[in-house]
């Protein structure tokens, strides 16, 4: 069957344009995800507002349309990123309102407003009156004009906020904020660290096992075969250290954001794609463009490396399960999935589209077509030994997991037909077909 690249397992616009990820948490029974929405615009041109999806299980969602939209003086140029944070039977949703003002400004020293706002909810979706809670004044003065992306949590008696932000000489760092009241902030200290880019966006500090991360997803660093190989990168320090480690070595990973289920799960969910590419995704000429991970649940291995995996309610959409033997070519319906264990050295071939490979210590994620990848070439990560995969193919993406999580590569692919020839070499496992999940439209 021809593909039209519309996701079944990822959630993605039904038009317009889709980034970061935002307000992510569990509210009133539901799980609610909210994301940087351009409805208007395939590009990301136009207005910048929040979409929402919520879902009581994270496989039956439902859009329930644009959320917030800028439409205050201190909004005036988008609803930029921001998270949520759940309190006696309210929803509180922190986000950057952008302000570009008019005038010969480089919009880094100059000509831009970055403004904390809050906003209220009983249901996720109806919001409260808007209240500007920090202007660029009540940063430290060695900031630029680039302050945003607030993430705020309880801690000790005390509610706390990161901002990520760029200094005058153009380090990145992230700003600590602390309140007595969720409404009056007041500066406490930053973290940054050397070389380590000029701008740190989306930070997200958590806490796993016994261990305290700060996510952040820095740009500017210098890239290499094995770090930062594309434009911008996202990972996560390790706070005890200051060792930072990326989350996703793929081509289409940015900006990501945990949150709490109830079950106590820590959930990371990231958006499946990138600004600023030097590749394409041809689903702009159908008028919608980009979409989120799947929710990852994370855990912490005994070397203290934080493992990955596709949430386990997206096992119950496994079906017709066949083995997979190393040396046998096998066609397989998008979308589905690949598990097993390897040998030494190991491959899979997606005939046409795209070859994964381990061997001396180097996994290698590499597309066979330009069309195929949309001009994507390849991507590299370093692992000194590979037990086990796991490949999550969805009709325009794929996500690779090896060693329970250890490294993920994730790239959007854009293969011409549903019915994929699979070669596996080194590989013994099981091949399920996946159903898809279910999103209502409300828009």
């Amino acid at each position: 069957m021809k593909n039209d690249y519309r996701q079944m397992l990822h959630l993605e616009p039904q038009k317009g344009w889709l980034n970061d990820p935002n307000g992510l948490c569990f509210f009133k029974g539901e799980y609610h995800v909210y994301f940087q929405y351009a409805p208007d615009s395939a590009e990301g041109k136009g207005l910048k507002c929040w979409g929402h999806w919520k879902s009581p299980d994270l496989l039956h969602w439902h859009f329930t349309g644009t959320v917030l939209s800028p439409d205050i003086p201190e909004d005036r140029s988008g609803v930029y990123s921001g998270c949520g944070f759940v309190k006696d039977g309210l929803l509180y949703l922190f986000y950057t309102g952008n302000v570009k003002e008019e005038g010969d400004h480089d919009y880094i020293t100059s000509g831009r407003g970055a403004n904390v706002i809050l906003v209220t909810t009983e249901d996720g979706h109806n919001m409260s009156p808007k209240k500007v809670l920090l202007r660029n004044s009540d940063y430290p003065d060695y900031c630029s004009c680039h302050v945003r992306d607030p993430k705020v949590w309880e801690e000790d008696g005390k509610y706390h906020m990161v901002l990520g932000a760029r200094t005058l000489d153009d380090k990145g760092c992230v700003l600590y904020y602390v309140s007595e009241d969720l409404l009056n902030w007041s500066f406490d200290k930053e973290i940054r660290t050397p070389d380590s880019g000029y701008m740190w966006e989306c930070p997200d500090e958590f806490i796993l096992g016994e261990e305290r991360f700060l996510s952040i997803s820095p740009q500017g660093l210098p890239h290499e075969r094995y770090f930062s190989q594309n434009v911008y990168s996202s990972g996560y320090l390790k706070l005890d250290t200051g060792a930072y480690t990326e989350w996703d070595c793929g081509f289409d990973f940015y900006a990501p954001q945990t949150f709490d289920a109830p079950d106590g799960r820590k959930i990371l969910i990231g958006w499946e794609g990138i600004g600023d590419i030097p590749y394409t995704n041809p689903t702009v000429a159908s008028g919608w463009q980009h979409c989120l991970t799947l929710p990852r649940e994370l855990s912490l291995s005994e070397r203290g490396v934080i493992l990955q995996q596709p949430v386990r309610e997206l096992e119950t959409l496994r079906k017709a399960p066949q083995p997979v033997k190393s040396g046998e070519s096998f066609k397989a319906e998008l979308p589905f999935e690949i598990t097993g264990g390897c040998e030494k050295e190991f491959s899979i071939t997606f005939e046409g589209v795209l070859t994964f490979e381990y061997r001396d210590g180097e996994a290698a994620l590499a597309f066979l077509s330009k069309t195929a990848g949309g001009a994507r070439a390849a991507r590299f990560a370093k692992l000194d030994n590979c037990r086990d995969v796991r490949i999550i193919a969805d009709k325009a993406s794929v996500e690779v997991y090896l060693n329970s999580g250890e490294k993920v590569l994730s790239s959007r692919m854009y293969p011409e037909d549903t019915e994929i020839t699979v070669k596996a070499d080194g590989i013994s496992g099981t091949l399920y077909r996946l159903d898809g999940i279910e999103v209502i439209p409300d828009e």
